[in-house]
């Protein structure tokens, strides 16, 4: 818990928040049921926070489409947004800066971007074994 806050209640905050900023719809499919350890925590809030910047200021997107669930083999994360795509030599420093955030903390983030139809993103952190 990060100031009282559970993952799934600082994602329903921040996406509601910036849905109201930005005027674009959020559609979410699923947030977690159980909390995470606080690095990955830091590290979903980051990437979310990147990704939807990116859908804000490129994507022309109206919707966007979230999942983060945590299970047996870790956490998932999904952003979708119906926007214009771009090609993926022009994947910039924000995709990058994604890509760290989940690899800090033993995970992967996939980008799929089709012109004219739109952008998701995929990271995954799979359950530490200690």
């Amino acid at each position: 818990m990060r100031g009282g806050q559970s993952l799934a209640e600082a994602l329903e905050s921040y996406l509601a928040e910036w849905s109201e900023r930005t005027g674009i719809a959020v559609e979410t499919w699923a947030l977690p049921a159980t909390d995470v350890p606080s690095r990955v925590f830091s590290s979903v809030m980051a990437t979310m926070r990147e990704a939807l910047d990116n859908v804000e200021q490129h994507s022309r997107a109206r919707t966007v489409s979230i999942a983060v669930t945590v299970g047996k083999s870790g956490l998932r994360m999904t952003v979708s947004d119906n926007g214009q795509g771009f090609p993926a030599t022009e994947a910039g420093r924000g995709i990058a800066r994604m890509r760290a955030a989940f690899a800090e903390v033993g995970g992967t983030l996939s980008v799929n971007s089709v012109l004219g139809e739109g952008t998701t993103i995929t990271g995954v952190v799979p359950t530490q074994r200690h």
